[in-house]
């Protein structure tokens, strides 16, 4: 990942894993953190990654049949921000909102 900007945080949430391990294993190795939700959170730990629950961050259930699961503002929040804006880093900050940075 030479020559672009380093991603600290990652949220995959996938219907299809077809292909899967090969990117989480090249995102592992950049020390890349996972962030996902139920049946790719699996697979990514079956392949022995650590991977971190969206439901930890918003601390909200997924809901409708799994449906809504990572539309919550410390979900979108964390990759929307700007991170070059101190007003979005203070609200961040403030609202204990994560950087997801892809």
């Amino acid at each position: 990942m030479s020559g672009t900007k380093q991603i600290k945080t990652a949220l995959i949430s996938v219907f299809h894993k077809d292909g899967l391990d090969d990117l989480l294993k090249k995102l592992n190795a950049e020390g890349v953190k996972f962030l996902s939700t139920g049946g790719t959170q699996a697979f990514i730990e079956s392949l022995g990654y650590e991977c971190q629950k969206v439901e930890d961050v918003t601390t909200y259930p997924s809901i409708l049949g799994g449906r809504v699961k990572t539309l919550h503002p410390k979900v979108f929040g964390g990759i929307l921000a700007r991170r070059d804006n101190g007003d979005d880093q203070s609200q961040m900050k403030e609202y204990g909102i994560p950087a997801i940075d892809w």
